[in-house]
């Protein structure tokens, strides 16, 4: 019987099938299209945003962000190779903590996608940095 890994990416795949339906895992990048997005379009919309007004690819391996004016909820676009994966989220309390500042398609990391995903915002002020190896005493 196959084990389920970590939800995030880097963990063994959940079967031994190419991927399920909305493993976000098969994203090797994540994009924010800061500012705010129109949460009418749907697939169709969303990936022509990407392509015409981002100037990317909308079918490579990336998972792309979208919010709204209300910043309760989120569309998130994913191509799985043989078609689209439309993701929704709306929060019932509390609100993404969304860029606005600038229109523009922004690479994050996975952390930052986390963060995003948990309230915080994806720019955090203060971060523990990795010790350098040093002498004790």
């Amino acid at each position: 019987r196959a084990r389920h890994g970590p939800a995030y990416p880097g963990g063994s795949a959940p079967c031994t099938a190419k991927h399920m339906l909305g493993d976000i895992r098969i994203a090797q990048h994540v994009y924010i299209a800061c500012g705010y997005t129109d949460m009418r379009k749907s697939i169709d919309g969303l990936a022509a945003m990407v392509q015409q007004q981002f100037q990317t690819d909308p079918f490579q391996p990336a998972l792309f962000l979208f919010c709204g004016r209300r910043c309760d909820r989120i569309k998130a676009l994913l191509w799985e190779g043989d078609g689209f994966l439309l993701m929704y989220k709306r929060l019932e309390n509390g609100r993404f903590q969304w860029p606005r500042n600038e229109s523009e398609l922004r690479p994050i990391t996975w952390q930052q996608f986390r963060w995003l995903m948990e309230g915080l915002q994806i720019e955090q002020k203060k971060l523990i940095k990795p010790a350098e190896k040093g002498s004790v005493c």
